[in-house]
């Protein structure tokens, strides 16, 4: 199995739960919760990139590795390409997988499954998706859908992502997890390219890349991680981890 380096974005600043990376789930800040998970994916070494002092120290605290990076990224990913230059400067890693740090019952086996695409020397990008299986999102802008050709029972090449209800006709719909594995150069030649028209139309990022051409594979898994942005997120996260 190829080496990846995997980062984990941090950011103090959440409108709806402030300073949510340190929120304390059974004791342990919220963010070591999710770099634990990241850890036993086993795919590399793993690394907070955060522009939070506190953050860092928290990490650190923990035996964790951690990294600052500049407090003006305009995306994600811009974000973890510094990270990746900071810690990688060599480029040693071909292969980086961004974890979200908002993430803390993430199972490790979905994390392996998206850096498993990239198995496939054609694929620029891995990610992952669930089938949706509760009605009230299949309209939800919110939940972002998948749209893609299946190449297996758990594998789809992206055609486009949505916030609209897509595709028509009979057939599962797929929710989108924000998880991503990159080749090291298509994450390179991501943050170098302007913004897209249909990613600024729908306000989805990954579209950038399918419009300059690059392939983004979808690796299908069971379920929909616990991404935690409000406070009733945080008590099911709380409550998650202390049954396990």
């Amino acid at each position: 199995m190829t080496a990846s380096l995997v980062l984990v974005p941090a950011r103090m600043s959440a409108s709806r739960l402030p300073g949510k990376p340190l929120a304390d789930i059974g004791g342990t800040p919220m963010i070591v919760h999710v770099l634990r998970r990241a850890e036993a994916a086993a795919l590399g070494p793993v690394v907070v990139a955060t522009d939070s002092a506190e953050i860092l120290a928290a990490v650190e605290a923990a035996g964790g590795r951690a990294v600052m990076t500049r407090a003006d990224h305009p995306t994600g990913s811009d974000r973890i390409q510094e990270a990746a230059d900071l810690v990688d400067p060599g480029k040693r890693y071909d292969r980086i997988v961004n974890v979200q740090g908002d993430l803390p019952t993430i199972e490790p086996g979905i994390v392996r499954a998206a850096a498993d695409l990239l198995d496939d020397p054609a694929v620029d990008i891995g990610t992952l998706a669930a089938v949706i299986t509760r009605q009230e999102e299949i309209t939800n802008p919110n939940v972002v859908k998948a749209v893609g050709t299946p190449l297996s029972d758990t594998r789809l090449r992206a055609l486009y992502f949505t916030r609209a209800t897509a595709p028509t006709g009979e057939g599962p719909l797929y929710h989108h997890i924000g998880l991503y594995a990159y080749r090291r150069a298509a994450l390179e030649r991501f943050v170098s390219l302007p913004p897209a028209p249909l990613e600024k139309r729908e306000r989805l990022e990954q579209l950038r890349a399918l419009e300059n051409g690059m392939r983004i594979d979808v690796a299908v898994v069971d379920a929909v991680p616990l991404g935690v942005d409000t406070p009733a997120d945080l008590e099911r996260a709380r409550a998650l981890i202390a049954k396990a």
